[in-house]
């Protein structure tokens, strides 16, 4: 579950810009949109929350942040001694176009709430931090800090980490988080801190995912009635479907591919399945009819592709970000697949949702709390800031916000100029 995530010096982000994830005030949606986590001193959480801006206000690099911090926790301890890390600060200020990238999450994992983050440069992590709240009050797990004029680490290792901390410490890279290289030399006790990043935050964007993770519950009967009554319920008519799993081999690649290429990709992917789909449709007549997967509109393979990840996020109560949920779905569409967060039977384990869009029709008080909408927008500085709905007070049920927010009252709306054209001669 995610509690908050902040963000500094990333990309069009300059200063720090925190989303939060925290209930506010207002009773409104409760029961369908909030949920209070079993865990000590807890606060009650959001289950969505949209984020709505013009067109490179900044937006995506929130989400970015997020999937850059997950790739660094799972992969930094994999690498090698003098590869780069992939921070770009933000570049049009002198202030920080040299300085690191900051980033911290505070989530709950196993009934634990826990604070960590770190700040990086190309070269190094310059600082990283935990901080674990198993009894509602906060505990020290460890800390690092780079001293440049030493040219080396000062490090707190607090008395709650167990297990073999020297050792650990002296095994962690300039280039690599002490997180990541105590779990992969086998530290239990932090082991769910590393699952959360690598397993629950999952991110994307709608054309993100392929049909085969989807395909592949389709082999399980009682799965397979999951898609098919997910598919139905977003009315695209598709009575059942049909998968045919095989081994890759080379009629599945594309015959122009060089046959160098196409070698290697069958020996790194010896065991991988493909998936031969086909959808069956009702004729008028009542008979079944089977169609190609290729022969279904690009919307319906889209939907078709993230039907798979979206069960299975609500299943497993994972936190889920998408890019542009908008993109090529109806606006129905995307309500439906918010509803399904609002929703105890179809989200009973509290996965919650993180998308960006910039579908209005969803802007209203039917939908949303107030505090689930949130605003990017660029500043005079070319920054990008973060803010939410609550800061304008608007009126509990009795404002239009989607009329507000085209009109401009809550800003993050592109300012549109007049073009002038050339005079011809």
């Amino acid at each position: 579950m995610l509690i908050q995530f902040s963000v500094k010096n990333w990309r069009s982000i300059k200063d720090q810009q925190t989303l939060s994830m925290v209930m506010a005030t207002g009773k409104e949606m409760c029961e369908t949109n909030t949920f209070l986590p079993t865990t000590p001193s807890a606060s009650e959480l959001l289950r969505s929350v949209a984020i709505y801006g013009a067109n490179a206000a900044g937006k995506s690099n929130l989400l970015k942040a997020l999937e850059i911090m997950q790739e660094i926790v799972v992969e930094s301890a994999k690498g090698q001694h003098g590869e780069p890390l992939p921070m770009v600060p933000f570049v049009l200020d002198s202030d920080t176009d040299q300085a690191p990238s900051e980033f911290e999450v505070i989530f709950i994992a196993e009934g634990i709430r826990y604070q960590y983050g770190f700040a990086a440069n190309t070269q190094r992590i310059t600082e990283e931090w935990l901080m674990a709240f198993p009894l509602g009050r906060a505990r020290k797990w460890f800390a690092r800090e780079w001293d440049a004029q030493k040219n080396e680490y000062v490090w707190d290792r607090g008395a709650s980490l167990a297990g073999p901390k020297q050792l650990w410490q002296d095994s962690t890279r300039q280039n690599a988080l002490f997180l990541s290289t105590a779990v992969q030399l086998n530290s239990l006790q932090l082991q769910p801190i590393y699952n959360w990043f690598s397993k629950t935050l999952r991110l994307t964007n709608v054309s993100g995912w392929a049909p085969a993770f989807t395909a592949s519950l389709c082999k399980e009967r009682d799965q397979l009635e999951q898609v098919l009554d997910f598919l139905k319920a977003a009315d695209l008519d598709i009575h059942d479907v049909i998968v045919e799993p095989e081994k890759l081999t080379a009629k599945h690649l594309p015959a122009d591919m060089p046959e160098d290429v196409k070698a290697k990709l069958l020996t790194d992917l010896k065991d991988q399945l493909v998936y031969d789909i086909k959808t069956v449709h009702l004729s008028k007549q009542g008979k079944l009819v089977n169609f190609s997967f290729a022969d279904e509109s690009d919307g319906t393979r889209k939907f078709f592709g993230f039907a798979g990840p979206w069960l299975d996020s609500l299943k497993n109560g994972y936190v889920l970000c998408i890019d542009e949920l908008h993109d090529n779905l109806h606006p129905k569409m995307v309500q439906f697949l918010v509803s399904l967060f609002h929703n105890n039977q179809t989200n009973p384990n509290n996965a919650q949702l993180i998308f960006t869009t910039h579908e209005t029709s969803i802007l209203n008080q039917d939908v949303f709390r107030r505090d689930q909408i949130w605003f990017c927008e660029k500043s005079t500085d070319q920054a990008t800031k973060v803010f939410p709905l609550t800061d304008f007070n608007p009126r509990k049920g009795r404002e239009n916000l989607e009329a507000n927010y085209l009109a401009g009252r809550y800003g993050a709306l592109p300012y549109v100029r007049s073009l002038k054209m050339a005079k011809s001669a």
